[in-house]
């Protein structure tokens, strides 16, 4: 069993929290005893549970001692009300002999101070195998961490010549079945939601995961409305139980929209204008941040990607071509204007059905 495997194993554990551990992240671990047998194994499971090292000591038992833990994050060197041992200090108190982490943990409370007190207590550390693994699967919780704001998944849809509909106002469903499927799931694995009021007033979407599938903090929809236009008979105003919205307005909204919304559970979220009196979303993303939301999936139209993409908000997109062209003179194009080029780094082109994907992360 050599390191790679080793932690090979480590991360497939650690995916089993996927959608699960917000605002924390996915994290897995691995106990193998001196001769190479797999002793203990665990991951952290929902917001709230047990740590993954936690689990697989227990796992391991006695057989802990002098063993190698293999662990896609760095120990935690905090307690808390729930937590009154660190993990760092369990793992050395359960005689493990050599620690292996994928990365250092980003958070500010912890950042290299689990590997510090492994060291003291004598124990032997090695950062870095299958890092650029560990760090994708939880790029959220990473960028987060780093900017205090969420990650943010731009998805689009679009026809073959970059069009959305062929004129203002008209409502159209451009991809297959299976395109949709993909976006369900993506919603599901995203702390929210979010699109512009337009898309709410053109389309009325009810932006939930179906079939439902619980997540451990529910995911929330954010709706982008600055003068207050979202119709109070909208699908997104109901139901909060199942998904809480978010409407981000700014105080051009009337008081009597406000009251309204309020009165319904719905969350209305004042922020700061920008300088085409809109949301300043740079302001909007900040406080989604403080809130524990540490991605989003923007499902937005041409104006509020165009203002993401503009912003340096976004860092992955996913893409939908669909297999049309819609041409004519009023067409609308997939994205408003944007004021850069945005280099992007391909990860993934596949086919959905008759729909095409690509996703990646922007680069930089």
């Amino acid at each position: 069993m050599d390191d790679e495997r080793a932690m090979e194993l480590a991360l497939e554990l650690a995916k089993k929290g996927l959608a699960q551990t917000s605002p924390n992240p996915m994290v897995g671990a691995v106990v193998v005893a001196p001769g190479g047998e797999i002793v203990g194994r665990g991951y952290y499971e929902r917001m709230g549970s047990e740590h993954a090292e936690t689990v697989a000591l227990r796992d391991a038992g006695d057989r802990a001692r002098g063993a190698t833990l293999y662990v896609t994050l760095e120990p935690c060197s905090h307690v808390t009300d729930t937590r009154p041992i660190a993990c760092a200090d369990r793992v050395a108190t359960a005689g493990i002999a050599r620690v292996v982490a994928a990365m250092e943990d980003p958070d500010p409370r912890v950042r290299g101070g689990g590997f510090a007190r492994l060291r003291a207590q004598d124990v032997a550390v090695e950062i870095g195998v299958l890092a650029e693994q560990a760090s994708v699967l939880n790029r959220a919780f990473v960028h987060h961490r780093l900017t205090g704001t969420p990650f943010v998944t731009l998805k689009m849809a679009q026809s073959l010549d970059g069009t959305i509909v062929s004129h203002r106002g008209e409502r159209r469903q451009l991809t297959g079945a299976r395109a949709q499927r993909h976006t369900r799931l993506a919603r599901y694995e995203h702390d929210a939601v979010m699109v512009g009021v337009g898309t709410v007033i053109v389309d009325d979407p009810l932006l939930t995961v179906r079939p439902r599938k619980p997540r451990a903090v529910p995911y929330r929809r954010i709706v982008v409305d600055a003068v207050g236009r979202i119709p109070l008979r909208a699908k997104v105003t109901k139901d909060q139980a199942r998904a809480p919205t978010i409407v981000a307005t700014t105080d051009q909204m009337p008081q009597p929209t406000r009251d309204e919304l309020t009165k319904r559970g719905v969350t209305v979220l004042m922020c700061a204008k920008d300088g085409n009196d809109r949301v300043d979303l740079r302001d909007l993303l900040t406080r989604l941040g403080r809130d524990g939301i540490i991605s989003i999936l923007c499902e937005g139209g041409p104006i509020l990607g165009a203002s993401l993409l503009t912003g340096q908000h976004v860092q992955a997109v996913d893409w939908l071509v669909a297999p049309l062209l819609l041409g004519g003179q009023d067409a609308v194009p997939v994205i408003a204007d944007v004021t850069r080029d945005i280099p992007l780094r391909l990860r993934l082109v596949r086919r959905l059905g008759d729909d095409v994907l690509i996703t990646g992360e922007v680069a930089g």
